[in-house]
């Protein structure tokens, strides 16, 4: 997964977790169809390893309370373990220890988020672009909860600084499409999706993303490719098998559009456009 990593700042606190901005991985989705808006993403840790992390981070703490990068780093390990409330207090901590890290403000703004604390994490990825002016990626979570908000022109300026700042950042030019499509402005987003996947190919929501917007472009099959190249990486996103199915349905080839939608339907049953989708090719109906 792309993201936006929270690093200490402390090269010896080797195990440090990430909390990942959401751009990539809860990309809002373009027409009808339902999928979770998810703005930091946690990866389920299975490994034990996340406790020991924040095991051996509070024991350097203890032994050193002055440690700002300690409690950075700690932060992340809670935020990965899906302790908010926690990583807040020790991102805020290491705030009051260094008023002048951009890190741990960008971080507690993508914390903030995750709680739907939006006002407040505005607030932070200003504060950490104040602080650095070239830290990229709080360009990047201050333009995702901006293009959330409706603010496409900010949203845009801000994304256009980060690409500007961080040019090979995956992420930054998947979030720059994801602007120019709710703009409207389709071939531009299906470049700047083409320069995320050019970036990073192992990721699957810019190809669902470019798949959508080549939908709206009429470019069914290329669109095909592409909901195929994310259901490789992710076979479980009902969107991408819902608009699929859109895809086959707007080339007459109902077995397939229904087989997408019936996928998209099991994997989520509140998906409205695979429901309505089923509906069209199993009833005799259809978009023409």
């Amino acid at each position: 997964m792309i993201g936006m990593t929270l690093q200490g700042p402390k090269a010896r606190l080797v195990g440090a977790v990430a909390l990942t901005a959401a751009a990539l991985a809860g990309c809002e989705t373009y027409g009808t169809a339902t999928a979770p808006r998810q703005f930091a993403v946690v990866e389920a840790d299975t490994t034990g390893a996340t406790n020991v992390n924040i095991a051996s981070l509070s024991d350097v703490i203890s032994r050193n309370p002055s440690d700002a990068g300690a409690y950075n780093t700690r932060g992340a390990a809670y935020a990965r373990s899906g302790q908010f409330g926690e990583a807040i207090t020790d991102f805020s901590k290491s705030i009051q220890l260094d008023p002048n890290s951009a890190s741990a403000y960008n971080n507690r703004a993508l914390a903030y988020r995750q709680t739907g604390r939006t006002d407040a994490a505005m607030q932070d990825f200003s504060k950490a672009i104040a602080n650095d002016p070239n830290f990229s990626a709080a360009y990047i979570g201050r333009a995702n909860l901006e293009r959330a908000q409706g603010d496409l022109d900010g949203a845009l300026n801000d994304l256009n600084v980060a690409i500007r700042l961080a040019p090979e950042s995956a992420e930054a030019y998947h979030a720059r499409g994801l602007v120019r499509q709710k703009q409207g402005h389709n071939p531009e987003a299906v470049g700047d999706f083409a320069a995320a996947i050019d970036r990073n190919p192992f990721v699957a929501a810019p190809y669902a993303a470019r798949g959508q917007s080549l939908i709206a472009m009429n470019q069914y099959d290329k669109a095909i490719e592409d909901f195929n190249a994310a259901l490789n990486v992710n076979s479980k996103d009902s969107a991408s098998w819902a608009y699929r199915g859109l895809a086959y349905e707007k080339t007459n080839r109902r077995k397939e559009a229904t087989e997408s939608y019936q996928q998209a339907a099991r994997l989520d049953p509140s998906n409205a456009m695979a429901k309505q989708g089923i509906g069209r090719t199993q009833g005799g109906g259809g978009l023409f």
